[in-house]
């Protein structure tokens, strides 16, 4: 067992199929790092199989023992109500009560530290160095303006599985009248104020593609995460804009030839 690991979250059969294309991805790379991937009583075996024949490790992890009013703050329609989604559009299966599963890689004590990607990403070249910053580092949730530098995005980031630190976070999630806004994403940057800053290549959110075309460079790109719409999800109002990273996903996932990521061109690139 290695003492560092790449964990991921998957709680459908969808993020069972985004979780495919990240192990493939995190394969490629080399890594000597275990990767790990935290399952939710939502996804059947037969969805969970393939992950386990790439060589994740499975562990199941239940849900937060939140309170009913939390739940109730925090439910789908709740959520999507109280605080619409305005830039992008979430599919149908995103559950966002699962979001706060994630904290329970603090759980995870037999290493010394962890990885955290999500399972709509994939890693496009070896980012082992990671592990060597501090907890709690994360890149910022950066897709539209240089504006949003200030906030960070729980897509990526480096974190030291302690339980001290999984008691004082759940102690700190479920306040009355709490409501996290991005769910895992918000409270994150509450409990760790002081986080450090990754490059944006760690997590790069693909609406960078078409918003800022002058920020995507593919000799830095790292982690390519599709934020909002699905690269699975097959058409959607953005698909026909973010093409080549849909093929790319798409390689990945089949286990077929991995296009050259600098050959692919960017349409929208002044």
């Amino acid at each position: 067992m290695s003492r560092n690991a790449y964990v991921t979250l998957v709680t459908n059969a969808d993020y069972a199929m985004g979780a495919t294309a990240l192990i493939r991805s995190l394969a490629r790379t080399e890594t000597q790092a275990d990767i790990v991937v935290m399952h939710t009583g939502g996804v059947e075996a037969g969805a969970l199989a393939p992950l386990r024949d790439l060589g994740a490790q499975l562990i199941e992890a239940e849900l937060l023992p939140t309170s009913d009013d939390f739940n109730e703050r925090h439910q789908r329609a709740r959520l999507h109500s109280d605080a619409p989604f305005t830039k992008g559009n979430k599919p149908a299966f995103h559950t966002p009560l699962d979001n706060f599963v994630k904290l329970r890689l603090w759980q995870l004590t037999h290493y010394e530290r962890v990885v955290f990607i999500d399972a709509d990403a994939i890693v496009i070249r070896n980012i082992d160095r990671l592990f060597s910053y501090p907890e709690f580092s994360a890149a910022p949730n950066v897709y539209e303006s240089l504006a949003d530098f200030h906030r960070l995005n729980s897509g990526v980031f480096v974190a030291r599985p302690r339980e001290e630190t999984f008691r004082a976070m759940l102690a700190a999630l479920d306040q009355p009248g709490a409501f996290w806004r991005r769910t895992d994403q918000t409270f994150l940057q509450t409990f760790f104020p002081d986080w450090h800053g990754l490059p944006v290549f760690f997590n790069m959110l693909q609406y960078v593609w078409f918003n800022m075309p002058e920020l995507w460079d593919w000799n830095s790109v790292s982690v390519v995460h599709y934020q909002y719409e699905k690269p699975w999800e097959g058409d959607h109002s953005k698909a026909e804009k973010l093409k080549p990273l849909i093929d790319l996903w798409h390689a990945y996932y089949s286990g077929e030839a991995i296009p050259v990521p600098a050959d692919l061109s960017n349409p929208v690139r002044p």
